[in-house]
């Protein structure tokens, strides 16, 4: 079963804050690289999202929200999504440093 996989424009502003940041401190290269590889995680929850683990946050909001992994070590970030029927909803890429979501 496919799933159509929808990104908020929450998550498009702090995946677009994150690539700028690695562009300004790294190189832009290493920006396309990260944000290319992005993208095809998130593309992957079009099949099997519930894969995922629940998130922390998940005990605080009413909605179910999971979590896909990406990045290594330091460079991890956390694409937190809700599963809706047929429709996956990215709601926020945060880096794995930062604070849980408040409700």
């Amino acid at each position: 079963m496919e799933y159509q996989v929808e990104i908020t424009d929450v998550a498009l502003a702090e995946a677009e804050e994150a690539y700028l940041w690695i562009m300004e401190q790294l190189s832009p290269e290493n920006a396309e690289k990260w944000f290319d590889g992005l993208i095809d995680t998130i593309e992957s929850l079009n099949k099997s999202p519930k894969r995922c683990s629940l998130a922390l946050e998940n005990e605080i909001f009413s909605e179910e929200i999971r979590q896909l992994l990406y990045g290594k070590g330091r460079n991890t970030y956390r694409i937190l999504f809700t599963v809706s029927e047929q429709i996956v909803y990215v709601l926020h890429i945060r880096h794995s440093a930062r604070q849980l979501l408040d409700p």
